[in-house]
């Protein structure tokens, strides 16, 4: 597969960009093991890699790629909705790659671990400590016990001294851990977590499996920056009616100060899954959909998006960050205001500027439902990767293997560089 496409991303973080060119460059999917072999002859796949993906600090030619909390598949069982989980031991991963001569190899993967240096599951925490309300079944329909520990990882922050930073989907939850993978602090709404710091409280409105999607570190390393995958439930999921607002949320490491950005989405219900920091105000975004190129009906790919955004012009929405539902204006929380609404009280989402779309820019279509990795290489190549959900989907269930509807092949953790001229 081919990709025509120029960024120049020296030139990102100084200027609006225009229409990109065209150039070309090769694709590389990423090595994968099998899992198991599910009975009806599905590979669950080990991929995973997907979820999130950056820099490593000092090699060009490495990143780091996260895993989420493992393969699951929706299910309506006897103690209510939730996930039956395949492999319910799977512990959630980053895996360091390296990129050289078109060819991808997985260096060494590190596993995610409590502060016990315990390896941590993929599966829900227990309730007042980021419970989502889903249920964990096994394959044999039994309960899964919930684990305090348990991430659905997503967003990642390589350090410098070989740390890590991750975000999360359950908690919402950011996790401090070691080179190792060993939790240091655990920062959520709820201040259960180790070390007892807490994101402002109204996170906690976070709409199941679509936390925080994406997490950023600026180039001096002192700040982290968090955005939601899509619009909160706040104060509920019946009272909202602005579903193409998410937030940003910054954490100051030092202080423990944060502040919250909005962010206008194309259309409802789609989903921010990554944020890439330019310097202490700039951004790359992703926003996309769930469909394919390909793909049939809902399943029909629109949004697979790269945009550019810049804080300065934001207004910092925090309000009273110990209140369950955050800033108030005129009794109605933000995700009840409607976009003139907001503007008229003088509140401005941060300003965006389109750098990619990928179903128009490249020469064959983007195939895979979930663009979820940002990886801006030697400073002037920007590379994309997608969560391929361990090669697997659902259909009720039943767990199959996931095909790309636009070349009918299994999809596959697929790097793709765009270069520039």
């Amino acid at each position: 597969m081919t990709i025509r496409l120029i960024l120049p991303i020296t030139v990102l973080a100084l200027t609006s960009l225009q229409t990109l060119a065209n150039e070309v460059n090769t694709s590389a999917t990423l090595p994968y093991q099998v899992l198991t072999t599910l009975t009806n002859g599905t590979e669950i796949r080990n991929g995973g890699y997907g979820s999130a993906m950056t820099a490593h600090p000092s090699f060009g030619d490495h990143f780091y790629a996260l895993t989420d909390r493992g393969p699951n598949a929706k299910y309506q069982g006897p103690e209510g909705k939730g996930k039956i989980f395949p492999t319910p031991e799977y512990t959630p991963r980053i895996g360091l790659f390296r990129y050289s001569n078109g060819q991808i190899t997985k260096v060494k993967e590190i596993l995610l671990k409590d502060p016990q240096g315990n390896a941590v599951s993929g599966l829900p925490n227990p309730k007042g400590m980021g419970d989502t309300g889903e249920v964990a079944y096994a394959n044999d329909k039994s309960v899964l016990d919930a684990d305090p520990y348990g991430i659905d990882s997503e967003g990642l922050v390589a350090l410098k001294d070989g740390g890590f930073w991750v975000s999360d989907e359950y908690g919402p939850h950011i996790v401090h851990y070691n080179q190792e993978g060993l939790e240091l602090e655990r920062i959520n709404p709820f201040g259960t977590g180790t070390g007892g710091r807490k994101l402002p409280a109204v996170f906690a409105h976070r709409r199941a499996n679509r936390g925080m999607e994406g997490l950023a570190i600026t180039p001096d390393e002192k700040v982290l920056f968090g955005i939601m995958q899509s619009t909160l439930y706040n104060p509920s999921k019946k009272t909202i009616t602005n579903k193409n607002l998410t937030r940003i949320v910054s954490f100051n490491i030092e202080t423990g100060k944060t502040q919250q950005f909005i962010y206008q989405q194309e259309a409802n219900n789609l989903s921010n899954s990554e944020i890439v920091a330019l310097n202490q105000q700039q951004f790359l975004v992703i926003e996309r959909d769930g469909g394919f190129a390909g793909g049939k009906g809902k399943k029909q790919a629109k949004y697979k998006r790269i945009y550019k955004i810049d804080l300065r012009q934001a207004t910092d929405v925090s309000g009273d960050v110990t209140s369950p539902n955050g800033l108030r204006v005129n009794g109605k929380t933000l995700e009840q205001m409607s976009w003139q609404e907001l503007a008229n009280q003088g509140i401005k989402p941060v300003t965006k500027i389109l750098v990619s779309d990928l179903l128009v820019d490249m020469p064959t279509p983007y195939p895979h439902d979930k663009l979820e990795g940002l990886w801006i290489r030697n400073n002037n190549q920007l590379a994309v990767l997608n969560d391929d959900d361990f090669s697997v989907a659902a259909i009720g269930e039943h767990v199959i293997q996931k095909v790309l509807p636009a070349n009918q092949s299994i999809d596959q953790n697929t790097l793709y560089i765009l270069e520039p001229k």
